[in-house]
């Protein structure tokens, strides 16, 4: 396990446009607050995402409302509005987000940063990607099908990754159901923070194959419905979502 610093909570943001939320969602967030032994995660719907320009399918008054349901079961988990709509649809950045977050934190409170294998292997393209995890950790899970042994490759510039020593004072970790390892991210001027990976979630289903499987209908929409929670294929049957 992970030890604790400082005493104070520790929260995960979880960021994404939840097109809708979908169990691997669920699966990715109850395996970091296990394994990082968090506080909190922030499930935050975005309302516009630079790098998305065509924007979401879902509006985002929809968007969060299924978030509420999909996580309102798991102690722990909340939704925050904090990548709400910005006026005149200005984009939500990570590092501005993560910024504000951190600033509310209570005294000895951590942050840290979740997110899936797909995204930080974009991550790179992100506006001012290299400052990111020195503002919250990042947490990274892992996806079926998809090899996590090429990190490097998706950093920003000027970042390294190295496997901690006994002398890097790093958190310790322990095996874990799915697995845990540590790494240290090293930028330019020699600051350091800790990237942690989740790995063996084997829950392959993403936001936009359920989509398609309820615009399908038939037994495709049957498949559906088993990767999302069911108050949320309550709601998107009501509202007329995904048609």
């Amino acid at each position: 396990m992970v030890q604790a610093t400082d005493g104070g909570e520790r929260v995960a943001f979880f960021g994404g446009s939840f097109d809708p939320p979908h169990e691997g969602h669920l699966a990715i967030a109850r395996a970091a607050k296990h394994a990082l032994r968090l506080d909190k995660v922030l499930f935050a719907p975005v309302a516009a995402q630079p790098l998305k320009p065509e924007g979401s399918t879902a509006p985002f008054d929809d968007r969060v409302a299924m978030t509420r349901l999909a996580v309102e079961r798991d102690s722990g988990f909340a939704v925050s509005l904090v990548d709400a709509p910005k006026p005149e649809g200005a984009p939500n950045f990570t590092l501005e987000t993560l910024l504000q977050l951190t600033a509310a934190l209570p005294p000895g409170g951590s942050l840290f940063f979740l997110l899936g294998s797909d995204s930080f292997f974009g991550l790179r393209r992100w506006h001012r990607a290299a400052e990111i995890p020195f503002v919250a950790p990042l947490i990274v899970a892992s996806r079926p099908g998809q090899p996590l042994d090429d990190l490097m490759s998706a950093l920003p510039a000027g970042l390294a990754m190295e496997t901690p020593g006994a002398e890097s004072g790093s958190l310790a970790v322990a095996e874990t159901r799915p697995g845990l390892s540590s790494f240290v991210l090293t930028s330019s001027s020699g600051a350091k923070a800790p990237l942690y990976l989740l790995t063996g979630l084997d829950f392959d289903v993403s936001a936009s194959h359920v989509r398609e499987q309820i615009r399908a209908g038939g037994v495709a929409g049957r498949a559906g419905q088993r990767h999302v929670p069911a108050a949320v294929m309550d709601y998107i049957r009501a509202h007329g979502l995904y048609k």
